[in-house]
């Protein structure tokens, strides 16, 4: 890029950049099976008004290696904030990408917001362990630690964390 060009200035190099990482990710998932042996495999690329695109994906696993209990799920995904004494890299990457809001009272105008209510369901509550909940769908462990961070004057915590696996958050960062 140019001196004084931001990304929203090449969108053909945004783009380039995600089709790279889309493939690193897919080559994760599919070839390095690190979810397990996978059946199948499918994804649709959308791109929005301003040209950056994103990906939906469907992944199918063998039966031997899906994720059918709370332990499993929490050895995939987690819903907490880092320690950042510990893991300081991965606590940059979670505060950079994986909040979401403030919204809900702490911020009536969020773009999230559906007839006063966050269309996705934040701020979610404390659990102190992973559950299923009555549709399959898992409701992860967001303990009440005392953890938080200050983001755009609101102290966020456990409850504003988007589920996210670690070890994707670091690789496509």
């Amino acid at each position: 890029m140019k001196y004084g060009e931001e990304a929203q200035d090449r969108l053909d190099l945004v783009a380039r950049v995600f089709q790279a990482k889309f493939e690193v990710l897919r080559a994760e998932i599919v070839k390095k099976k690190l979810y397990g042996e996978v059946v199948a495999f499918v994804y649709i690329i959308e791109y929005q008004k301003r040209g950056l695109s994103h990906a939906h994906m469907l992944v199918i696993l063998k039966p031997e290696a899906k994720a059918l209990n709370p332990e499993a799920y929490d050895r995939i995904a987690s819903t907490e904030l880092p320690d950042p004494k510990e893991q300081n890299c991965l606590y940059s990457l979670v505060i950079k990408h994986m909040l979401h809001g403030p919204c809900g009272s702490l911020n009536k105008e969020n773009v999230c917001m559906r007839n006063g209510v966050c269309k996705n369901h934040y701020q979610k509550d404390y659990i102190e362990h992973t559950t299923h909940s009555e549709d399959g769908c898992p409701h992860y462990r967001r303990r009440k630690n005392g953890q938080s961070i200050k983001v755009r004057n609101h102290s966020l915590d456990n409850r504003w964390v988007v589920p996210y696996t670690p070890y994707l958050l670091a690789l496509i960062d």
